[in-house]
């Protein structure tokens, strides 16, 4: 994997400060997948499905 640059670093943090509420849900979202892809049993599948399904039908 190539080094960034100096600049580089410094962009992607002030990026990082000037949108914390966009970082925050793309961490979040990105966790979710790795989760759902690599970890979770079919347990969890299930019950995920189960918390998806209700907040699909609460709005």
């Amino acid at each position: 994997m190539a080094k960034l640059s100096e600049a580089r670093i410094k962009a992607n943090k002030k990026w990082d400060e000037k949108n914390k509420a966009k970082r925050k849900l793309y961490l979040y979202r990105s966790h979710a997948k790795t989760f759902v892809r690599e970890i979770a049993s079919d347990d969890d599948l299930k019950e995920l499905r189960k918390m998806i399904d209700e907040k699909l039908n609460s709005n």
